[in-house]
């Protein structure tokens, strides 16, 4: 075997493997929610094209094989807004969540730089909140968005440079 994962920034190139592993990653929580309209299973090719012009994305590849992604992008007040971070389901519990969720934050440390890192999650979604919390992320809001599904908002800020590297 010995092949290994490496992350990258996404290209356009990307978009069409992209939102096929984001339709099989979002069925689990379509199940959990027992909602198969939510977003992320009914955006279109020229939807999330459109939405990589105006965000940064990156890839996991195993080989050529796309398999996991996230994007963000900061806002005006200086917020990213992490977006859609998905894993093949056999690439679950390796950690490539937290690499990606890592890289992401990496990147929005420079410039643009973020005052502060924003993601949301279902209230139900157990190993997404787990994940978010073990890499620092706290509830700053919850949502009610229909009967039985609320949007928990998770924020931290970023590590600053100078506690970095007296860490």
């Amino acid at each position: 075997m010995g092949m290994s994962v490496t992350i990258s920034a996404a290209t356009a190139q990307d978009a069409e493997q992209i939102l096929k592993l984001q339709y099989l990653c979002y069925q689990s929580e379509a199940e959990l929610y027992g909602d198969y309209r939510i977003e992320p299973l009914t955006q279109t090719l020229d939807d999330l094209r459109a939405e990589l012009g105006r965000s940064h994305a990156l890839v996991a590849r195993l080989g050529d094989e796309v398999v996991a992604s996230v994007r963000a992008a900061v806002d005006e007040a200086g917020t990213a807004r992490i977006a859609k971070l998905i894993v093949h389901p056999r690439m679950r519990r390796h950690g490539l969540g937290g690499r990606l969720l890592d890289a992401i934050e990496e990147y929005f440390a420079g410039e643009p730089a973020a005052k502060r890192f924003q993601l949301f999650t279902g209230h139900r979604s157990e190993v997404n909140l787990r994940l978010y919390r073990s890499h620092g992320y706290a509830p700053v809001a919850t949502e009610q968005v229909a009967p039985g599904f609320a949007l928990v908002t998770l924020q931290k800020e970023p590590v600053t440079q100078a506690y970095a590297a007296s860490a």
